[in-house]
């Protein structure tokens, strides 16, 4: 699910407005029980002040996410402004609920974190590496450098972004491996963002039993021929068979070629016939063996 459906979800604000509806009436309609049970009225002022500050964030935030797509609607965004609005309302939320779990235990906030001062600064030091991967989230969230969907290469690290969170980047390589990169390393390592030009660039990968490379010419022609004056090709490639890897009983394959659309969608759709010439050429062969 992506965050933009996610963002169209009431029911979560619809449920913390009715609960906050029905608690403004029980302080309306039973306040003498409040004063009589001390500690019910602590836990009810601290959820009152979660529920409050959860959908003042809530509105807040639909608001500035209206007013960013109403002013690019015209034009294509490549940033992650939405998802990092939507991760840091769910940080301000966290925090928010500590505060309010304060007070339903009857702890002054103020003076808690008064008394914790060394300890907190103990806890930063030990948690620095991820406050600092928290903190380069944040920045990559909110720049137009980066954004879900774009083929990058941090390191050796090589694929698609498929996520972005407060500690890493998500990278679905080739290989279909999730990769986490920490954050801190989009900073300090040289990163290549393979889609910022719209790159058409896509390999095609597969492997055959060591036996049928005696023959592997004849398929290399097949799918020259399979993939002459395609529609979805721009023809300006050779298309020749590289091999990868030979292992004990098997030899990898790869092949590169250019399409006329970086979609993914059409790179799949080449894949696809090329995998089928593929299986059609190991059938062959199973049945000549």
């Amino acid at each position: 699910m992506t965050e933009e459906k996610k963002d169209t979800n009431p029911i979560p604000f619809l449920v913390k407005l009715v609960l906050w509806i029905l608690l403004y009436a029980s302080f309306w309609y039973s306040g003498d029980f409040y004063e009589q049970h001390p500690r019910l009225n602590k836990v009810s002022d601290g959820l009152n002040l979660f529920l409050t500050a959860s959908i003042l964030f809530s509105i807040g935030r639909y608001i500035i996410i209206t007013i960013y797509n109403k002013r690019h609607e015209k034009r294509i965004v490549r940033g992650n402004f939405v998802l990092g609005i939507n991760r840091l309302t769910v940080v301000l939320n966290t925090s928010v609920a500590l505060i309010s779990f304060m007070i339903a235990f009857g702890i002054d906030p103020r003076e808690f974190v008064t008394s914790l001062t060394i300890v907190a600064m103990a806890i930063a030091v030990t948690f620095r590496e991820y406050i600092t991967n928290l903190i380069s989230g944040l920045f990559i969230m909110f720049s137009d450098q980066l954004s879900v969907g774009d083929r990058v290469k941090v390191g050796e690290h090589k694929g698609r972004i498929v996520d972005i969170n407060f500690s890493s980047l998500i990278i679905q390589n080739e290989d279909d491996d999730m990769v986490m990169v920490p954050n801190n390393m989009v900073f300090t390592s040289p990163i290549i963002n393979l889609s910022a030009h719209r790159s058409t660039l896509f390999l095609v990968k597969f492997e055959l039993p060591l036996q049928a490379a005696v023959e592997v010419d004849k398929l290399e022609k097949s799918i020259q021929a399979l993939l002459a004056n395609h529609p979805y090709l721009t023809g300006e490639d050779d298309l020749q068979l590289k091999v990868v890897e030979i292992g004990k009983d098997y030899a990898k394959y790869k092949m590169e070629m250019h399409a006329k659309s970086s979609s993914n969608k059409v790179h799949k759709q080449v894949e696809n016939e090329v995998f089928k010439e593929v299986l059609k050429f190991k059938r062959d062969y199973d049945v000549e063996a």
